[in-house]
């Protein structure tokens, strides 16, 4: 498989993230697949980027859950926002998100789409096997995100209503307040969540029927989706 899409001895892999076991399964997995590859490693985004710069790798393998510098927290939102930086620097490089948190990808879909390198998605439930062909994928740049809405598609999300739910849900912060940060009237904030909602799903209707206010129903929601951690 590997023989197909680049010849491994010049073949050089970066692998991010965070946890050492899971980094040092993954590769050895690729070690066996690529003998003559140079695998490179990082386990925070900084060193990514370093990495990525200095190597000018084929193919990043990267988990999204990870810390920003040595000794900070690991969040997904981080590995997100690594991968966004990756595609706009360099918009040819091959990546495969090996993660749990798959779904929040949609978060960045449109960027995804509009990349020109392979991209795929591996889940970390999937088998060695399963896994190594997404790496495959990539490194002949085929796209390949079906894990990232589990068989339903068509949700679109604009930056500023994640805003409103980052600032929401993440701050605590009401409309008002919302607004100001945004720099946008209270009335456009209430569109957004309007928006939102209605992408969501989620509807005035089923706070009656549910018990549930519908802002924590939205919150749910979306974090069900992946929009938010």
């Amino acid at each position: 498989m590997s023989q197909n899409s680049l010849e491994s001895v010049n073949l050089k892999i970066l692998v991010v993230d965070d946890h050492e076991i899971v980094l040092g399964g993954t590769i050895d997995l690729l070690k066996r697949e690529y003998p003559q590859a140079e695998i490179l490693t990082a386990q925070t985004v900084e060193s990514a980027l370093k990495q990525v710069d200095d190597a000018q790798p084929n193919l990043v393998v990267l988990d999204l859950s990870l810390p920003e510098k040595p000794g900070e927290s690991a969040q997904t939102e981080t590995g997100v926002q690594l991968l966004k930086t990756l595609m706009k620097k360099y918009p040819t490089l091959n990546l495969t998100v090996q993660s749990t948190y798959v779904k929040a990808l949609v978060r960045i879909k449109p960027e995804i789409d509009n990349h020109k390198g392979g991209f795929t998605v591996a889940d970390k439930s999937l088998s060695s096997k399963e896994m190594l062909t997404r790496v495959d994928w990539a490194l002949k740049a085929i796209t390949h995100t079906k894990d990232i809405r589990q068989g339903r598609v068509g949700l679109e999300v604009k930056p500023d209503w994640l805003t409103v739910l980052k600032l929401a849900f993440y701050e605590g912060l009401q409309d008002r307040s919302i607004a100001q940060r945004m720099q946008v009237s209270e009335r456009t904030v209430r569109h957004y969540w309007t928006k939102i909602q209605d992408v969501l799903g989620v509807y005035p209707e089923d706070d009656k029927k549910d018990g549930k206010n519908i802002r924590i129903q939205t919150e749910i929601q979306a974090r069900a989706e992946g929009l938010i951690d």
